[in-house]
């Protein structure tokens, strides 16, 4: 560790943005696990959901990337949803080694139906905050996520 930086109790838990981030997510989450209970959704399978809502067709390992879930985690949780006929697997026309997971008719329709909540508890996390200052901490989020990317996505 380099002697010139300073420590955790230096900085302050309010003060050190990892930290921030896994409050305001365990928040977020926390607002909506009701609302994805009734649907029978997990946080891994609301996540499966919500990714396949925009990026349709992904591979396990990309799906895993984007929903950010341990990829085992979430082939148990695709398991589940095929099985509740929410996604279905299909073999890559280009790549038979390959299975991409898509977002049924009925999936989407559960997602759709748990959205309006996220929505509002997005809506709730900005109460107060000017647009261009919600543009700008977007701006800078994209450019942590960039400095602390892995993989393509």
């Amino acid at each position: 560790m380099r002697d010139n930086l300073p420590r955790l109790g230096e900085i302050g838990l309010a003060n050190y943005p990892p930290y921030l981030m896994n409050r305001i997510m365990g928040r977020y989450n926390a607002a909506i696990r009701a609302e994805m209970a009734k649907l029978g959704l997990t946080t891994p399978k609301m996540r499966a959901l919500a990714v396949l809502s925009v990026i349709d067709g992904q591979v396990i390992g990309q799906l895993a990337v984007h929903a950010i879930v341990e990829q085992s985690t979430l082939s148990r949780a695709v398991d589940a949803l095929e099985a509740e006929g929410l996604v279905r697997r299909q073999v890559d026309a280009a790549d038979s080694r390959s299975v991409r997971v898509f977002i049924t008719e009925t999936g989407r329709a559960a997602f759709e139906s748990l959205w309006p909540h996220m929505a509002d508890t997005y809506q709730e996390m900005f109460a107060g905050i000017d647009p261009d200052e919600q543009r700008a901490f977007v701006a800078t989020l994209q450019k942590i996520h960039a400095n602390t990317r892995k993989s393509e996505v």
